[in-house]
Order: structure tokens, then C-alpha cells, then sequence
């Protein structure tokens, strides 16, 4: 791996390029899939492959291939596509080498040792969970495990050589009702450890299924509302990430602009990306380009401290990068993006403290957020109502709608419910005088 990063380098700058920076990636996957109480088929995939960046006189050009055979094409391309584009005034320099920390929890050899069997075996407990008890009337519709081993190489022509080695591994599944009023509901949990209790996946979604049948209308008006991990997340990440995003930013697509120092939030919140966070999703060395992984306040005590860069928007505005690089495998070049985003608030039994309101566990549309004004319509789905502290009866069907920055100002409460929905890790949150249709 080291040798072939080696050779694309040393061609890139032969070929003519100022600078360049070459991201190597080799990694192996298995997975099962999950239909109608079994499973659908499995399968294993190995991807191997580069991604090389080329700079000429301030222009970018990139190139990737999985063929070795193609590597001095690939590079070539890059380097000459560098050439007709036109200089960019704006950049700067790729990163420069520094020291590095150190991380832990991303590596456990038990995942790379599990053969197919073994990943079946986890997909079926999941199954077995949803089903426990015989004739409970659940069936689980789709779902999948896998797990995953990779490695990827990061070398540039300042000096940056970055390794990495990790492991993840997921559970997913999705169930109906089959007995009585139709109801569906999913449960899920990746970790870079071989620590999941899938039985227990498959057990939450047949009893959130279950407990989401036979539900009432509800009356629109403003309330309490407590959002479980997984609906807090689907809006954190739609709805506020992309306005601290330096590059919108930086192109006037984000209502945050000029805004730092400001109070946006309530002062108990606070918000954190962190690279370094022990065990997480998002957890390395360094960022997808070459830059040490740091812990980056985005809130404070409610107050607005920083916005996310990779090299690029911070070589604009004369900033360090923050850490925030991130691509999509060695086929893209890289962005701005999200690293183990965390969300604290002191905690509480939030549900008990509520007399009245609704909990909301999942929403479907946060896509659909406006990412500029913060501002949100989404489906409530597996809600409930909650009276004098106790989840109570199931809501047929509930819109909430409302702005992610008044959400913020708004939090009157944290639960005790920590979750990793993918690279975002928060707890359930309550927030006062939200809009709910029924």
C-alpha cells in the first residue's frame, strides 16, 4: 500500500504537479440482509483503490482508479486536468505534517476475524429478537448486519504520511405489525467494537411496533416535545450542521454568517465535534486529508464559538483547519464534514419531569429542511403522548414543524438515553412550545 502511494506521489510531481496529496484506501466487508424473518442473502466485498489531487498554479485536479495497471494514467489525468483549469486565488496549501494524537477504541481484531457464518448468526439474533415470545405478531420486514475492516494511507508532497487502521460494525432492522392495527417501527446500533446486543435491536423494534398500535389524533397545538436520539439526530444533522459548514458560510449559505460569539442556544447546551472522541464513528488521527483530529466547541454554554473547516475554507479566511476534511472513499476529493458531533445538556429522567407533552422517536423529511433558515416540517413517526410524566397513548399520526435555532433556545431538558446515531451523539431533548399537528 505504502509503495504504490509512494509511486502515484513521486509521478504526480514528476509530471509537473506544485503539489500533491494521494489517499489510498483497501478495505474488506460482509454483510446479511434481512427479509420477512430471514435472511435474504449475504455477502462479502472488497474495495481497493486511490484518489490522487494535483495542484498546478493554484487549480485542482483529481483522479482516482482501482486498477493498478491505470496508476500512471490516473495520475496524469489529474496532474493535466490541473493544467486547463484556471488558478484558483483562493488556495492555499495542502496541510503540512505535524504531530499526531492518539486515539483509542477503533480497532477490534474480533471483527476482522468473524467469518460469514458468524455474521449471519448476528443478523438471525436480531430476528430471533423481534420475535421473541412465539405469536407476538411481529415480522421483521428488512434489515442487515454488517461489519467492516479498512485501511488508508494519506501522503502529500508536504510531508504528511498518516495510517490508519479501524473496525465498525452494524445492526438494522425494521418490523410490522401483524396481528391487529398495522404498525412499524426500527431499532439500530453501530460501534467500532464487536459490543452491540443485537437480540436487544430486535427486541426495542418489536416493542416500539407493539406499543405504537391503536394510536389517536391529537388536536394541533404548541407543547412539550421530547425527541429520542434518533429524531434529534435526523435534525441536528439536516437542519443545523450544513449552516456551520465554513464553506456555505463562506458562499452566504448559512444564516450563522458574522454570528460568532453570539448566543444562539440555551446556556446549559452545549455542542462539540470531536475527532478524538474514544470509540467513535468519526474517531482518527487525523482528517481525510492530513490534519491532526482535534475537539472543535461549536457551542458553549449556549454561546456560538466556531464554525467547521477543512484546508481549504480555512487557507480563505486565514484560519487553521479545524480537523473537518472528509470524503466519501478514494473517489472524491474533500469536503467539509461532521466528526463525532456530540450534544450535552445535563441529564435527567426528562419523561418524569414532563406533565405533559409528546415523545416523538423517529421523523421522516429532515431532508427536506431548509438549511439556511434552520427552518423544518417533518413527520413524527412512534409518537406518543405523555401525561402527568408517563409515556401514555400512541399518536396515530403527528407533524411537528418549527426552526433548529429556536429549538436550541429552547431545550428544557436532557434524557439519560446517550446514543451514537451514526457520528452524532446525543441524548433525548426536550424543547418547549413546539408546533404539533395531528
Amino acid at each position: 500500500m505504502y509503495e504504490i502511494a509512494q509511486k502515484a506521489l513521486a509521478l504526480a510531481m514528476k509530471n509537473g504537479a506544485d503539489e500533491a496529496d494521494i489517499y489510498y484506501v483497501n478495505s474488506h466487508s460482509t454483510s446479511a440482509d434481512i427479509r420477512k424473518n430471514a435472511i435474504e442473502g449475504a455477502k462479502e466485498q472488497f474495495a481497493e483503490g486511490i484518489g490522487i489531487r494535483a495542484i498546478v498554479d493554484g487549480a485542482v485536479g483529481f483522479a482516482s482508479t482501482n486498477i493498478p495497471d491505470r496508476l500512471d494514467d490516473a495520475v496524469r489525468i489529474a496532474v493535466n486536468s490541473a493544467r486547463v483549469r484556471e488558478s484558483d486565488p483562493d488556495w492555499t496549501a495542502l496541510p503540512s505534517s505535524e504531530k499526531y494524537p492518539g486515539v483509542s477504541g477503533t480497532f477490534d481484531k474480533r471483527i476482522v476475524q468473524m467469518d460469514l457464518d458468524e455474521c449471519i448468526d448476528l443478523a438471525l439474533q436480531m430476528i430471533e429478537g423481534a420475535n421473541e415470545g412465539l405469536n407476538n405478531g411481529i415480522l421483521a420486514t428488512s434489515g442487515s448486519f454488517s461489519r467492516s475492516h479498512g485501511k488508508h494511507l494519506i501522503l502529500n508532497s508536504n510531508g504528511v504520511e498518516v495510517e490508519e487502521e479501524g473496525t465498525s460494525t452494524s445492526g438494522f432492522i425494521d418490523v410490522i405489525t401483524t396481528q391487529g392495527d398495522v404498525a412499524t417501527a426500527y431499532d439500530f446500533n453501530v460501534s467500532r467494537n464487536l459490543d452491540i446486543d443485537f437480540f436487544q435491536i430486535g427486541v426495542n423494534a418489536a416493542k416500539l411496533a407493539q406499543g405504537s398500535q391503536n394510536g389517536i389524533s391529537i388536536k394541533p397545538h404548541k407543547t412539550d416535545v421530547i425527541l429520542h436520539p434518533f429524531a434529534f439526530s435526523d435534525l441536528i444533522e439536516s437542519a443545523f450542521a450544513p449552516s456551520i459548514d465554513a464553506d456555505n458560510v463562506q458562499k452566504g449559505r448559512s444564516s450563522l454568517i458574522g454570528r460568532l460569539g453570539e448566543k444562539l442556544a440555551s446556556s446549559k447546551l452545549n455542542i462539540i465535534d470531536d475527532g478524538l472522541m474514544p470509540n467513535g464513528i468519526d474517531t482518527g488521527i487525523s482528517d481525510d486529508e492530513g490534519v491532526p483530529s482535534k475537539r472543535t466547541p461549536v457551542i458553549e454554554n449556549g454561546v456560538f464559538k466556531s464554525y467547521l473547516y477543512d484546508s481549504y475554507t480555512a487557507g480563505k479566511e486565514g484560519v487553521k483547519s479545524t480537523g473537518n476534511a472528509s470524503r466519501h472513499g478514494y473517489v472524491s476529493t474533500p469536503s467539509v464534514g461532521l466528526r463525532n458531533f456530540i450534544i450535552e445538556y445535563p441529564q435527567s429522567d426528562i419523561v418524569s419531569d414532563t406533565k405533559n407533552g409528546v415523545f416523538v422517536n423517529t421523523v421522516i423529511g429532515a431532508h427536506t429542511a431548509n438549511a439556511i433558515s434552520g427552518d423544518f416540517s417533518v413527520e413524527a413517526r412512534n409518537a406518543y403522548i405523555i401525561r402527568d410524566g408517563q409515556i401514555d397513548t400512541p399518536v396515530k399520526s403527528l407533524m411537528i414543524s418549527g426552526n433548529i435555532f429556536e429549538m436550541l433556545r429552547n431545550i428544557t431538558g436532557a434524557g439519560m438515553d446517550v446514543r451514537k446515531v451514526g457520528g452524532i451523539v446525543t441524548p433525548s431533548i426536550r424543547v418547549s412550545g413546539m408546533s404539533v399537528i395531528g
